[in-house]
């Protein structure tokens, strides 16, 4: 089975800003999803966040912890959490088990019609990151990740103690 790369769509219009994920999503868009994070936290006027995983074949923790902090960023802005659009069972379980019920409303059926919402939406292109970045943005995501649940947190801390001892023998 041939597996299609990720690719990250977004499109900000009357207060809403949708985050469109496809394909194979995985840590090499981490840097694409940490700067549309950063950028929320900042934007004027945002009303609502839709992230719609309908395309998405996988999406591996690195890119969940970062959809995750796009939730934090925004927590305080908005009235209602952001929505994540999942209809694919694997992804939908992955959410499920890691908990983003807690910070995401969780829905399978689209709010408006697919080739409306394409219509608007443009492909980010993919920021490169080094291999130092890169680290740090997989260990950032994961520490995300672990203060969701205690699930996660059993599930990652391996991770992120091996990371950061990493992290301390590069500085040392």
């Amino acid at each position: 089975m041939l597996i299609e790369e990720g690719r990250v769509k977004a499109a900000f219009d009357s207060g809403v800003f949708v985050l469109k994920l496809c394909g194979d999503v995985r840590l090499t868009l981490c840097a694409t999803l940490d700067t549309q994070a950063q950028r929320l936290a900042e934007t004027p006027g945002l009303h609502a966040v839709m992230i719609d995983l309908r395309e998405a074949t996988n999406v591996d923790s690195t890119a969940l912890g970062f959809l995750a902090k796009i939730a934090m960023a925004v927590k305080d802005r908005l009235e209602q959490p952001p929505t994540i659009i999942a209809d694919n069972p694997d992804v939908r379980q992955m959410l499920d088990v890691m908990g983003f019920a807690r910070f995401f409303t969780l829905v399978e059926a689209p709010f408006q019609k697919t080739a409306t919402l394409n219509g608007v939406l443009e492909e980010l292109p993919e920021i490169p990151a080094d291999k130092e970045g890169l680290r740090e943005r997989i260990l950032e995501a994961h520490r995300i990740l672990m203060h969701m649940n205690e699930h996660n947190r059993e599930q990652f801390q391996p991770l992120v103690q091996m990371l950061e001892a990493r992290e301390t023998n590069s500085h040392s």
